[in-house]
């Protein structure tokens, strides 16, 4: 097989949604960071970013309501639209974050997982949240005794940490540390810990999947941990390598079809805005995980 990245390959993703075509130019073709931006700016106004863009409704919201329904709430909305890379400070995204931190004002008490998606999502679209620290102190305060995080988990510390919190926890904690905010360099370091302790999707007590379902890999992963979305974490986080993420990456190789791409998979139950892409091979799933290859192997 052709090495990570062909050039028949990446001409096939050059000629996909801008989504796919600016994380192309970051991560494999060695473009300048003017050009991938000018690209990135474009999610804004064409294809599947517009698409999401233009589901808005009037009051700010996406779907009616902050959290659900599942798929099409702003919550979900906005995440999509951060996976896809829409650049910070959209004025639609700025109006649904503000949304949620209305919604946010009305809660009884904090959920973990939520509380890292918000904080995540307030710093990826650039929204002001003069309480934006009071959340990362709960996360920090919820981090348990190996390291990972559990949204069951209000008061046992023993607990063990659930691989669905945990991705979520550390993705909001790394955004939050990348904007120049307190020092979590500690919880990080202790979070990754905890994956590389399970060589990221391996259950520490049989060695077996930790999560059924984990190796493979919907567009947009909502709240679920899978290898690739662990491997993208880490691909960000950190410029080393560690050996404990070998088999993590070997799930992702073994992945790849004969043609050198990835597959689509199906979106997780419930409603979507539309289908990303159709069954077959995937651009979206193929960027993503050229772009960890690409990590592993410079």
């Amino acid at each position: 097989m052709a090495g990570p990245a062909d050039d028949a390959v990446v001409g096939w993703l050059l000629q996909g949604d801008p989504a796919v075509r600016w994380r192309v130019l970051r991560d494999l073709t060695g473009a300048d960071a003017g050009e991938v931006e000018r690209e990135r700016a474009r999610v804004a106004v064409q294809g599947w970013g517009l698409r999401l863009l233009q589901a808005q409704d009037r009051d700010g919201l996406w779907g009616g309501g902050a959290y659900s329904p599942k798929w099409t709430s702003t919550t979900y909305t906005l995440l999509h639209l951060m996976w896809l890379g829409l650049p910070a400070r959209h004025p639609a995204a700025l109006r649904g974050c503000q949304r949620l931190w209305e919604w946010q004002e009305r809660w009884r008490a904090p959920e973990t997982c939520i509380v890292s998606m918000l904080v995540r999502l307030t710093i990826a679209h650039g929204y002001h949240a003069d309480r934006l620290d009071d959340l990362v102190d709960h996360l920090l305060d919820q981090q348990l005794a190996d390291g990972g995080w559990n949204c069951a988990t209000r008061t046992d510390k023993g607990r063990h940490g659930s691989f669905h919190t945990s991705i979520q926890a550390l993705e909001a904690l790394l955004a939050y540390a990348r904007a120049g905010a307190a020092e979590v360099s500690e919880p990080l370091r202790r979070g990754q810990e905890f994956f590389l302790a399970h060589r990221l999707y391996r259950s520490h007590r049989t060695g077996e999947i930790a999560v059924r379902g984990s190796t493979r890999f919907p567009a947009f992963p909502e709240w679920h941990f899978d290898v690739l979305r662990g491997l993208e974490y880490f691909t960000e986080a950190s410029g080393s390598r560690d050996e404990r993420l070998s088999d993590a990456v070997e799930v992702i190789r073994r992945a790849r079809r004969r043609d050198g791409r990835w597959p689509t998979y199906a979106a997780y139950p419930g409603r979507q805005w539309f289908q990303l892409e159709p069954p077959g091979p995937s651009r979206w799933n193929t960027c993503r995980a050229l772009g960890v290859l690409h990590w592993w192997h410079p």
